[in-house]
């Protein structure tokens, strides 16, 4: 059969295979692949399917399905995609949400959770489809089979022969006969079992499953290759998309192993001989509620599994920026003498040099009815009109991080000192704030914005930077914002979040300026006070010569003893500190 034929097949069973879910089900006709530069082009490199997230689109590679001796499984093959789209996942977030939950119940290994994902959507999917409507699921798995003379490790194994258990198939129709251990075919069992019982609520078994084939995958170590592959249809299905929010909230999903889950064994009539088994199989198995912390790596790890191609500090923005929403709160405002409205002055001539914009065509026609750009063009001058209310005006943000080698790399591991400088970064810029954002270590080891500015992602790029030298803190950087500074431009509030190594800042700057020099001079020129955040052994440091000259100058010391600390602390800065009642004028 040609190409075109087995094309032409295809597009016959695809209104059937939509109404195998839904009558109303509407998806775009799949992009039919027909060789290896169309299927590279598409990203369609493993599998002879996939799925599409951002155009809602089903990749089939008419090629494979031809060498594969799939020609007659049109119909279960594109339900079996749709299913993808209309059942689980579904959508982006879920799919994230189920890669990140998985990752938490495969220590060690979680750069299999896509594909241990993929396989519990492939179970709950095709179990639907055989059972709902009969389909031939089980002759495509066997002709897989015989394709692939690769020798089926474990995981393959136990994967095959819950099938065989969900549909009532024959031993070893499938799956590896007598290869399984009786604690092991309990295990294909327990996985059978679980697709029934969360056949309606899939996200809530991804965690159990991922659990029950750990200890399967580190006993195949390598060799969970071509098979897995050639089934992995949802490998990079949010590839255009956009990061979604709510990857990380996972809510009150538990990672529990099926064979402590009442739902799956609730009842069981299993002997004591079976528990001391089951508990030999599965000695480490994870479980439990979800850590509230984690690592950035592993957030990267998630979205390039779904497609997402963003570097590693574009992926530590997007992670820090995320767990910093549920912390936000108002950024202080300070409210000058009274507000002002525009005020319509006059009109002067336009010329070519001045922005487009500011023509205002009306008059320049009343001038001339064939306008001349710089002889009869005209713009508005506007001045100021007092206005009676008081105006809240944002105050603006002048943030030091410490990056000194002490501290974590955010890119790599959980970062407090990331995330609070998030979380008052994020809060400044939604009240209309400008943030300058400076990360410091050793002497010109600094990475700074350019300025005050409203760019999130540059402000939150600096945050997540990395420098991990000595510590020098960066006079210059405090001089050269606040020397030449006058009383026409916002009040700044200046952060820092450091540790003892704080005290740097009383070093003479490459000019022989004396560091508290500097600071007291941008403390009046900022007249938005100041507040040092350090991470420290003891109080002892807040009441040396160098602390006692700050707080003189009126920065305001807080000490915490972890920086796990500095999170209540970024919380609570605006509210506690810059409250309403506190707000001063100008």
């Amino acid at each position: 059969m040609t190409l075109d034929k087995v094309q032409e097949k295809w597009e016959e069973a695809w209104p059937e295979a939509l109404s195998v879910w839904s009558h109303y089900t509407r998806l775009s006709q799949p992009r039919w692949l027909t060789n290896p530069n169309e299927e590279q082009a598409d990203g369609l490199t493993g599998s002879f399917a996939a799925i599409r997230i951002n155009d809602h689109r089903v990749l089939i590679s008419l090629r494979q399905i031809q060498d594969l001796g799939l020609e007659d499984y049109a119909l279960e093959i594109l339900a079996h995609e749709i299913g993808h789209h209309v059942f689980c996942p579904s959508n982006l977030l879920e799919a994230g949400r189920s890669v990140a939950l998985a990752q938490m119940a495969l220590p060690t290994l979680e750069t299999q959770a896509p594909m241990i994902v993929n396989m519990w959507e492939d179970l709950l999917i095709n179990d639907r489809l055989v059972r709902v409507h009969d389909q031939r699921h089980a002759e495509i798995y066997e002709r897989l089979n015989e394709q692939n003379e690769e020798i089926p490790g474990k995981l393959w194994t136990l994967y095959m022969r819950a099938f065989e258990i969900l549909w009532g198939l024959e031993p070893g129709r499938l799956a590896r006969k007598g290869y399984l251990k009786a604690a092991e075919e309990g295990d294909a069992h327990l996985v059978a079992r679980m697709v029934r019982v969360y056949g309606k609520d899939w996200m809530a078994g991804v965690g159990g499953f991922a659990a029950l084939c750990l200890p399967y995958l580190q006993k195949d170590g390598k060799s969970t290759g071509a098979r897995y592959r050639l089934l992995f249809d949802t490998d990079g299905m949010g590839e255009g998309c956009e990061v979604p929010l709510g990857i990380l909230e996972l809510g009150d999903l538990e990672i529990v192993h099926p064979s402590a889950d009442p739902n799956i064994v609730g009842g069981s009539t299993s002997t004591e001989e079976d528990a001391e088994e089951e508990s030999q199989l599965h000695p480490n198995a994870p479980g439990g509620s979800l850590a509230q912390n984690r690592e950035p790596f592993l957030y990267g790890q998630v979205l390039e599994a779904l497609g997402l191609k963003l570097d590693k500090h574009d992926a530590a923005v997007k992670f820090y920026r995320e767990k910093a929403l549920p912390h936000l709160i108002p950024f202080p405002t300070q409210e000058t003498e009274e507000s002002t409205e525009p005020l319509m002055e006059g009109l002067e001539p336009w010329d070519v040099g001045n922005p487009m914009e500011e023509v205002d065509w009306l008059q320049s026609v009343m001038v001339s009815p064939l306008p001349i750009a710089g002889m009869t063009t005209v713009r508005r001058t506007w001045g100021v009109m007092g206005g009676r209310d008081k105006e809240k005006e944002p105050l603006d943000l002048d943030l030091y991080v410490d990056c000194s080698g002490s501290i974590p790399n955010p890119q790599q591991n959980f970062s407090f000192l990331a995330l609070a400088g998030a979380i008052v970064v994020v809060s400044a810029l939604r009240t209309g704030a400008r943030v300058q954002a400076t990360l410091w270590s050793g002497r010109r080891q600094f990475d700074s914005t350019p300025g005050f500015v409203s760019d999130e992602r540059a402000i939150l790029r600096v945050l997540t930077g990395y420098l991990g030298g000595g510590t020098a803190f960066p006079n210059h950087i405090l001089r050269d914002t606040y020397q030449d500074r006058d009383k026409s431009k916002r009040p700044v509030h200046i952060l820092i979040l450091s540790d003892s190594g704080i005290d740097t800042m009383k070093n003479n700057d490459e000019r022989g300026t004396p560091g508290l020099e500097i600071s007291a001079m941008a403390m009046e020129k900022a007249r938005g006070g100041g507040t040092m955040v350090l991470n420290l052994y003891n109080k002892s440091f807040l009441e040396n010569d160098f602390s006692k000259a700050c707080k003189k100058m009126g920065w305001e010391m807080f000490m915490v003893t972890d920086w796990s600390g500095l999170l209540q602390f970024a919380r609570e800065f605006a509210r506690l500190k810059y409250g309403q009642k506190k707000v001063g004028t100008r």
